[in-house]
């Protein structure tokens, strides 16, 4: 970088995870081979969520055919903000400082709006939070460094009357063999209750009962992320399969119980993305049932809820955790303090970890980055996950 040597933003919390209403503190690192004469030292803090999509279709027939492609999007805006931490903000007048070589550190500290939806990231929609570092320089291109962080609005279940409540689902399928009916497939699925955080666990009950003529493949319970998202003038919706446990095949005439089989939560952004009115997400749990040959699946769903503090009842169950350390590096767990309010409460509520999102990172470069902003840009929101060792192996997951 020639005279610059380093340019790095560190916050004080070095999981960079927070909630609406706290203050983000940190410090902007400059080392410098050589002066460099400068307007400034800035940050720019930029928060909001963007929804955006094409879709092709073809006009006209024959010779006359082409075909158009259309976008779909929306904005919100959360805040932006600047904070000159040496020099002069942008448009001020007067002279231009020349800073000197040698290593310099700048404390920050920004206060985050309070009721902030939580990030999210996807290839259609994302809300994003980030901080940019600027040092503008006359009549050269400025450096940049930049840095994404997590904000979580929690979701707590206790609040929640739902997600005390059980549930139970039914369903049936009547398939045809060789154009004459045959005996119906059917389906229960019980839940003991509908709310549950990252690091849980679902026992799954039901049965399966294969009145038909045909053998059943497999059957598998599954929980799927649904997200809307809303453009000005259009919706998509997306579906993404997050966990999932098979059973195996059942022949004909015959049975299969699922007896409080688990299925792992991995972290995941709270349901519903409260605070954002272009993204939502609900969670569906299903058991999927696959005959064979061309049939098509016989589905039962129930709607739960992802939360991000447990209900207490269940919490109490588990205790509070051994201590965890951190981890190392490249891992995609990491220790952190709560950041929720204590109250008396929540006294014996287990305190959450938070661990990167089960869908991995992505490069949060932009339409307002250049050749010249430097940085991490790979990034995943990290979520409330709750250690309570139900499980080792992470979900594969999929897309629809």
């Amino acid at each position: 970088m020639g005279k610059l040597n380093m340019f790095a933003i560190t916050f004080s919390n070095p999981q960079g995870v927070f909630e609406g209403g706290q203050l983000i503190q940190g410090h902007v690192t400059v080392e410098l081979n050589a002066e460099i004469k400068m307007r400034g030292i800035r940050l720019h803090f930029e928060g909001g969520a963007r929804v955006h999509w094409t879709e092709s279709k073809t006009e006209g027939t024959g010779k006359d055919s082409r075909t158009v492609t259309k976008d779909y999007s929306s904005r919100e805006t959360y805040f932006k903000h600047i904070l000159v931490l040496f020099g002069k903000g942008p448009g001020q007048k007067g002279i231009d400082p020349v800073l000197q070589a040698g290593r310099y550190v700048y404390p920050f500290s920004f206060q985050l709006r309070a009721g902030i939806p939580s990030s999210y990231e996807s290839s259609v929609g994302k809300v994003r939070y980030s901080v940019t570092g600027v040092i503008d320089r006359p009549w050269k291109f400025d450096h940049k460094t930049k840095r994404a962080f997590t904000v979580v609005n929690p979701l707590d279940l206790n609040q929640e009357p739902q997600a005390k409540q059980g549930a139970t689902g039914n369903g049936q399928k009547t398939l045809c063999c060789l154009c004459c009916k045959s005996g119906p497939i059917s389906a229960v699925l019980r839940l003991g209750r509908l709310g549950y955080v990252p690091g849980e666990a679902i026992p799954i009950t039901g049965e399966i009962i294969n009145g038909s003529r045909q053998k059943i493949d497999n059957s598998f319970a599954d929980i799927k992320m649904i997200v809307k998202y809303y453009a000005t003038t259009k919706t998509k919706t997306e579906h993404k399969t997050v966990s999932k446990i098979y059973h195996g095949p059942i022949i004909p005439g015959d049975g299969d119980t699922w007896d409080g089989d688990l299925l792992p939560i991995p972290p995941l952004p709270p349901s519903g993305l409260r605070g954002c009115r272009i993204i939502d997400i609900t969670y569906r749990l299903a058991i999927n049932v696959d005959p064979s040959g061309i049939a098509f699946d016989l589905v039962v769903p129930i709607n739960i809820l992802i939360g991000c503090i447990p209900l207490q009842s269940v919490a109490r169950q588990y205790g509070l955790p051994r201590p965890l350390s951190l981890p190392p590096t490249g891992s995609n767990e990491m220790r952190l303090q709560p950041t929720m309010p204590s109250a008396p409460s929540y006294m014996d509520i287990p305190p959450p970890s938070y661990a990167e999102c089960v869908f991995g990172k992505v490069n949060i470069r932009d339409e307002n980055d250049d050749e010249h902003t430097r940085g991490n840009m790979d990034y995943a929101p990290a979520y409330t996950y709750y250690n309570w060792n139900h499980h080792t192996n992470v979900p594969v997951t999929e897309q629809q």
